[in-house]
């Protein structure tokens, strides 16, 4: 394991139009950031240099470089990726140029990412209206970034110090959730969620409550019958297995209660059952981290902003925590490989009798 692990961190601008570069800019103004990691912002110079004045960060620096293996610790660097000629900020508004600019700095973050010039990618909120084209027709980062890691499925887990909520379906209408909750699928989920609480968050045996899909979970068939045929089968599977899965439970009374608490994690069944209850608790705090992929990517868990955009008036909070779970989970991830790497290899049995005749 190597203590002096510093990795690199790639931040995508996100819109220029709303809040990204704000919290981008304030911080990785945090004197303590440029200690634990190297950050690389993939966007513009020019539109960042005018931004970062109009919220008075006029002594805050970055270099510009070429490639991100020219990135120097102890200080912020960034790639320029848009190839087109300077427009001016639209400060809250949905422009196409700020769009062509958010989707360029994504796409070679993510090919930087892929080729591991980067150790994790932080991507800042995009604008899902302006940023759809030829090459991003996806309804958000989490799906980009499965499409480029070639993966079917991923897990949106929004996750912070209090609560770690993974959704078994993301950005779906509400009228097609129920065609895609099965067991198959839920199944898939808690084996991502799992997978990534021992090897990104350190727990080694998880505890993971799951939420039904009706109200009252249900009511023992009275209010739906998924629950019944389709997700307590999977909970049972698991524990039959030695796995501590437990549910599903009715949402209300589960985070009412303080339920959660007890619990390392919270599958739900789709995106707004789990984000709104996690938002409440941890909007400041909360990171969108994409499970199930080979690489890092986190996210503050908050969109564009547009009606504070430029102000001055937006929390870093949301960033700061996004970058230290990049950091993080990087970290734990080269240690999880290293131990894997370097783990004694049990002896297969026609070797131990071999050994024993030998003996």
């Amino acid at each position: 394991m190597d203590a002096e692990f510093i990795p690199t961190i790639g931040i995508s601008i996100g819109d220029i139009n709303g809040i990204g570069p704000e919290v981008i800019i304030k911080a990785l103004s945090n004197p303590r950031i440029n200690k634990i990691c190297n950050p690389v912002i993939y966007g513009s110079g020019k539109h960042l240099s005018k931004y970062k004045n109009l919220i008075n960060y006029n002594d805050w620096q970055f270099m510009t470089i070429n490639n991100a293996r020219q990135a120097n610790p102890r200080q912020v660097s960034l790639i320029n990726c848009y190839q087109g000629e300077y427009f001016d900020l639209q400060l809250g508004k949905i422009d196409k140029e700020a769009g062509v600019l958010a989707f360029q700095a994504l796409k070679r973050s993510v090919e930087d990412l892929k080729a591991g010039l980067i150790d994790a990618l932080v991507t800042a909120p995009i604008s899902k209206d302006n940023t759809q084209s030829g090459e991003f027709n996806f309804p958000g980062h989490t799906e980009y970034l499965a499409h480029a890691f070639d993966k079917k499925e991923v897990l949106m887990f929004l996750v912070s110090e209090e609560l770690k909520v993974g959704v078994v379906t993301g950005h779906l209408p509400l009228e097609k959730v129920k065609q895609n909750i099965s067991k198959k699928q839920i199944a898939l989920k808690l084996d991502m969620m799992m997978e990534s609480l021992k090897k990104d968050f350190g727990v080694q045996k998880p505890k993971i409550a799951v939420l039904g899909l009706n109200p009252h979970a249900g009511e023992n068939g009275l209010l739906g019958h998924e629950e019944k045929e389709i997700i307590e089968p999977v909970i049972n599977e698991y524990r039959s297995k030695g796995n501590f899965i437990f549910g599903p439970f009715p949402t209300d009374g589960f985070f009412g209660t303080r339920q959660w608490l007890q619990y390392d994690a919270v599958l739900a069944m789709y995106h707004d059952q789990g984000l709104t209850p996690f938002k409440m608790l941890a909007f400041d705090s909360g990171v969108n981290f994409t499970a199930g992929l080979p690489a890092v990517r986190t996210s503050p868990d908050h969109g564009t902003a547009y009606s504070i955009a430029g102000k001055n008036e937006a929390d870093a909070g949301s960033m700061l925590e996004a970058i230290f779970a990049a950091i993080d989970i990087s970290r734990s991830r080269r240690d999880w490989n290293d131990l894997k790497e370097h783990a004694i290899k049990p002896k297969k049995m026609e070797d131990l009798q071999i050994s024993r005749e030998k003996n």
